[in-house]
């Protein structure tokens, strides 16, 4: 379901806005960085954020909506993590187009 060959509809470029806006978010790509080097239940991330409970909890139900993450019990503990193919390939992505643009204006 790309843009080659036909031109997407206005509700399917309507999702790949919010998806977009989502990533917008410098507190939720902080996040995934954490989460792309493994599971971390919520203190784990503040110590590492410097966030507030409340404020990464927020974050991550926004990312997990979009199944960017995803939780898991163990006893009282919640455990997130990051769908790594999905989190890697768009992260790589992203930092591949960076560096060339980079290398573009040192050239």
């Amino acid at each position: 379901m790309g843009f080659k060959g036909s031109l997407p509809s206005p509700q399917l470029i309507e999702e790949f806005s919010q998806f977009f806006r989502l990533l917008s978010e410098p507190a939720r790509l902080h996040l995934l960085c954490y989460l792309r080097q493994g599971p971390m239940d919520v203190t784990s991330l503040m110590e590492a954020t410097g966030f507030s409970q409340s404020h990464i909890s927020r974050q991550l139900s926004q990312l997990q909506r979009s199944g960017l993450v995803a939780c898991e019990r163990d006893g009282v503990r919640t455990i997130w993590s990051a769908d790594n193919d999905l989190v890697e390939d768009l992260c790589s992505l992203v930092q591949n187009r960076l560096k060339e643009r980079l290398e573009l204006q040192l050239q």
